[in-house]
């Protein structure tokens, strides 16, 4: 060897563990990634609606609902309605649109109805939805 080649420096224990953090790192967010790419659901939302206990407050009937989306992707523009039926006859419906729902997200609202839900048959359901 000669006098006119450079010798490399040896690196610091400094920059070494430096090195190793910033790599790991970078694995972690490699492998997250990968994961996240695996296991992403491609099936179409599956939405559901459910009811709670009717309050009444002032002459008025509200009706509580949470709509649940477990299925994969994300639905926009989902329409929620309900109908009242009294003695086999529609009393009263109500709609509701819920911007969008992700993947396992949930959402809540309430109809207001002026008749008595407990004294007919209530349906609630999701009507339609758009994919993004």
């Amino acid at each position: 060897m000669t006098n006119t080649e450079e010798q490399k420096p040896q690196k610091s224990p400094a920059e070494w563990v430096t090195f190793s953090a910033a790599s790991f790192i970078l694995a972690v967010i490699v492998g997250l990634v990968v994961y996240t790419w695996i296991e992403d659901k491609h099936e179409p939302p599956v939405l559901s609606v459910t009811n709670k206990t009717v309050r009444e407050i002032k002459g008025q009937f509200y009706v509580p609902f949470e709509v649940v989306n477990t299925g994969g992707e994300t639905a926009e523009s989902v329409q929620i309605m309900a109908e009242l039926q009294i003695d086999g006859k529609v009393a009263e419906t109500g709609e509701q649109q819920i911007d969008f729902l992700s993947r396992g997200e949930k959402e809540e609202g309430a109809f207001i109805f002026s008749k008595n839900p407990r004294q007919g048959k209530l349906t609630l359901r999701v009507s339609s939805y758009k994919s993004p």
